[in-house]
């Protein structure tokens, strides 16, 4: 004996799916716009070497260990502007 559909049932799971997808691609997107200089355990290794305070993963990134957090930029072969110091491996750290 073929049982019935629930009216309903389906179009209320579409939208729970949709409502529970969409704050998390909303947080995905937030964490991928990490800005330029924010404290960064981890950052990219640009150079042959890592900035000063960071340790080289051998994996094209370099931390701290979660030792100490520092606001750092990459420079793009640059100076670093007022206020920053050059840490090497292509980064500046905010003074």
């Amino acid at each position: 004996m073929a049982m019935a559909p629930l009216l309903g049932r389906s179009s209320s799971v579409r939208v729970w799916v949709v409502s529970s997808l969409l704050p998390t691609a909303a947080l995905v997107i937030w964490a991928c716009q990490a800005p330029s200089a924010s404290a960064q355990r981890i950052v990219k290794k640009i150079e042959s070497r890592c900035p000063l305070g960071y340790v080289d993963m051998l994996n094209g990134k370099c931390t701290t260990l979660g030792m100490m957090t520092y606001t750092v930029q990459a420079i793009d072969g640059r100076s670093c502007p007022s206020g920053w110091v050059d840490v090497g491996g292509g980064y500046c750290r905010k003074k």
